[in-house]
């Protein structure tokens, strides 16, 4: 199985139809069919439902669509270690960073360890609101800034800040005008939700505890654009900028949100125990 022709797989499954595949990937659609059909044959499975309006994904093909992405990611960190490597000799760390980029303790974090090691290349690899973990154990970068709760098995987390937590809500929605509220003021409305298969603690944070019903998300944009559109119930920690077509309304019974820096268990080296202790002093100041 080659990596060209999982790309390939990629490109068909997330665009579901065969031509725009071909035009993503830049090249003719009968070459493209004739890989797919010969992936098929390798692993001895239907990976796509073909239609005349489209193709739909086989449960075999929605999980090798998973794995897939998950191989690419990886091939392309090799690629992105090894060039940095031959172009400058120097060590690379890959970070992970989950959600807001304009955290001032982030941004002392960058400042402070780029003094600190003008050696290391840095390189960041920003996820949405699926993968509180930014890819860790997938082996995608050696430490991820994010926020707890989640899945912790096999993983040493440090907690760096704990904020507290509010409901996002449309301006002129009548809650809004409340100074603060309790999440059983919430509990008749609709929320957002993230998709199958997403870590349950952190699901159920986010969710306030109970399992809810509303659209679903990927990212902090999404979250927004249901809470604007559809007035449904969105979170965030308190401080966080927002348009003025929303309010955040601080919530008194819900744990703080943590801040926390994570990495793999064993996995430890100069660069990175140097970026916790930085990252412990640049979210205590």
């Amino acid at each position: 199985m080659e990596l060209r022709t999982l790309r390939y797989f990629v490109a068909v499954a997330e665009e579901l139809h065969f031509g725009r595949a071909a035009a993503r990937l830049r090249m003719s659609q009968p070459p493209l069919s004739r890989a797919i059909k010969q992936l098929e044959a390798d692993l001895g499975t239907a990976l796509l439902e073909r239609s005349p309006a489209g193709v739909t994904l086989t449960a075999p093909g929605a999980t090798l669509l998973n794995e897939a992405r998950t191989l690419l990611d990886r091939a392309d960190l090799v690629r992105v270690r090894v060039a940095a490597a031959a172009a400058t000799g120097a060590a690379v760390l890959m970070v992970g960073i989950l959600g807001d980029g304009t955290d001032r303790g982030a941004q002392r974090l960058a400042a402070a360890y780029r003094r600190r090691h003008p050696e290391v290349e840095v390189r960041i690899r920003e996820t949405d609101l699926t993968d509180p973990t930014c890819g860790l154990r997938a082996g995608l970068v050696d430490v991820a800034l994010t926020r707890a709760p989640f899945d912790e098995t096999g993983l040493t987390v440090h907690e760096l800040r704990s904020d507290p937590v509010g409901a996002v809500l449309r301006a002129d929605d009548p809650l809004a005008r409340r100074d603060d509220l309790e999440l059983a003021d919430l509990a008749a409305r609709r929320w957002f939700r993230f998709p199958d298969g997403t870590d349950p603690y952190w699901q159920s944070y986010w969710n306030g505890g109970e399992p809810r019903q509303g659209p679903v998300v990927r990212g902090v944009a999404e979250c927004v654009q249901a809470v604007l559109w559809n007035g449904t119930v969105g979170m965030a920690p308190l401080g966080h900028d927002l348009s003025e077509d929303l309010a955040v309304v601080p919530l008194t019974d819900m744990a703080p949100s943590r801040v926390v820096v994570a990495w793999n268990e064993g996995h430890t080296s100069p660069a990175l125990r140097s970026f916790v202790q930085i990252a412990t002093a640049a979210y205590r100041t």
